[in-house]
């Protein structure tokens, strides 16, 4: 601050200070200027002393984070490092693969699309898992699907549209080697939601003809096992990756 400026803000001071009964005592000293010379120098200690307390005040103290959150961040870099160590990156996608990958990060689901003959195939590729069901005592298939109960599967939704027109909607179960169609519907866009469209019988009730007919139609689109096997791959290494970016970020969330 100026010095100009500190006389300007001491004067009403220095006049009260002269009005007072403490007139006698800077006058007798050096008359006026003495007055104000003492009023100055109280002000001063005054905008020091309110700095420093308007210093105490607006500083808040740091705060310190919980020990217990401490050793939360150590186990999370701990499992962040063991899953990068045991990650291996899929094989590159193999010649001839059909359809063009579309992987979001932070999303569960992959999409392949390709055209074919005026078609357009969209296919939802979902997690892989592996499914262990329980024995029915009842059941006498139960034999012969234990097998299958505890193979990894990789579902899928492979829509078949073409322009201006209803879309082939298949529900997919691939497991090795092997590609197992649930379900079959006709979807209409033109089709409202308050609409309950016939759905067809299940897929394993058609004529077992029309069943293979139906497993060579995806087939001549793409859905085989060669594309099947290697999404499986793929999307076991994408749920790995999505794991660790997952422990990256609540690393993040403790340590903010």
């Amino acid at each position: 601050m100026s010095l100009n400026a500190i006389f300007r803000r001491s004067a009403p001071l220095a006049a009260r200070l002269l009005t007072t009964g403490q007139t006698r005592c800077f006058t007798h000293q050096s008359g006026g200027s003495a007055a104000l010379f003492t009023a100055v120098n109280h002000l001063i200690s005054v905008d020091k002393f309110m700095a420093q307390q308007s210093f105490s005040y607006s500083a808040s103290p740091a705060v310190k984070r919980p020990s217990s959150d401490d050793s939360l961040i150590r186990v999370i870099e701990s499992e962040i490092k063991c899953s990068e160590d045991s990650f291996e990156e899929v094989d590159d996608i193999p010649e001839g693969f059909p359809f063009k990958i579309s992987d979001n990060p932070g999303q569960q689901t992959v999409t392949l699309t390709r055209e074919y003959q005026g078609e357009t195939i969209h296919v939802e590729v979902e997690q892989s898992s592996l499914v262990t069901g329980e024995e029915d005592d009842e059941d006498d298939d139960a034999d012969d699907d234990t097998e299958k109960d505890n193979q990894a599967s990789l579902p899928m939704i492979v829509k078949v549209s073409k322009a201006g027109g209803p879309c082939l909607e298949f529900g997919v179960t691939a497991y090795a080697d092997e590609i197992v169609i649930d379900s079959l519907s006709v979807k209409d866009p033109d089709m409202t939601e308050d609409q309950l469209p016939y759905e067809g019988p299940r897929f394993d009730e058609l004529d077992e003809n029309l069943q293979k007919a139906f497993h060579k139609y995806l087939e001549i689109r793409g859905i085989k096992p060669g594309v099947t096997n290697f999404m499986h791959e793929y999307m076991v290494n994408k749920e790995h990756r999505e794991y660790t970016n997952w422990l990256k970020n609540l690393k993040k969330f403790v340590e903010a």
